[in-house]
């Protein structure tokens, strides 16, 4: 287990990603959510390991990604903070109704974060669409819930942000890394 890996997970539109910018722009080691440069690679190479045509090889390509970015991470000190882990695509498959791949089974059990996962709750007020993030508002409700079973399901605490603006969110999460 990597006690210095800590996710931040939630349904899309949540603030997770400008949570991690900031949290960057402090200087703590950040890895970027792997779907959205996925989809802008798929988009202009005219793949379809897209969420709205081939879900399962989107997956797939999210896992690659996701395990390079965890063992790229092993050489790194301090905290290293994910936008999304690897269980995510386990809720991600969940929530579309695909069956889980047993070695993506295997890498989410085996390939171990901190133990408190922090999630960004579907907050109505933030939540925005775009190019790339496509889901409805209740879309983003059911992934926010089903990314709470499947990392209390692993054995992680959830511990939800709170729902103020960026600054406040990330004071929040440095706080938590030293506890």
């Amino acid at each position: 287990m990597s006690d210095h890996f800590f996710v931040v997970t939630g349904g899309p539109g949540a603030g997770k990603t400008s949570l991690i910018e900031e949290l960057a722009r402090r200087g703590l080691h950040t890895v970027p959510e792997s779907g959205r440069a996925i989809i802008r690679e798929e988009t202009r190479s005219g793949g379809n390991a897209l969420p709205w045509a081939d879900r399962t090889a989107y997956a797939e390509r999210m896992l690659e990604r996701d395990l390079r970015a965890y063992r790229a991470a092993e050489a790194l000190a301090g905290p290293v903070i994910f936008d999304r882990g690897i269980p995510d695509i386990l809720g991600y498959l969940t929530l579309c109704r695909l069956p889980v791949p047993p070695h993506l089974a295997t890498a989410a059990r085996t390939l171990r974060y901190n133990r408190r996962v922090f999630l960004a709750p579907y907050w109505d007020a933030i939540f925005t669409q775009d190019a790339e993030r496509k889901q409805s508002r209740s879309e983003a409700e059911a992934t926010c819930a089903v990314m709470i079973e499947v990392y209390t399901g692993l054995g992680y605490d959830v511990v939800a942000l709170p729902r103020t603006d960026i600054a406040r969110r990330a004071d929040f999460v440095v706080a938590q890394l030293t506890r």
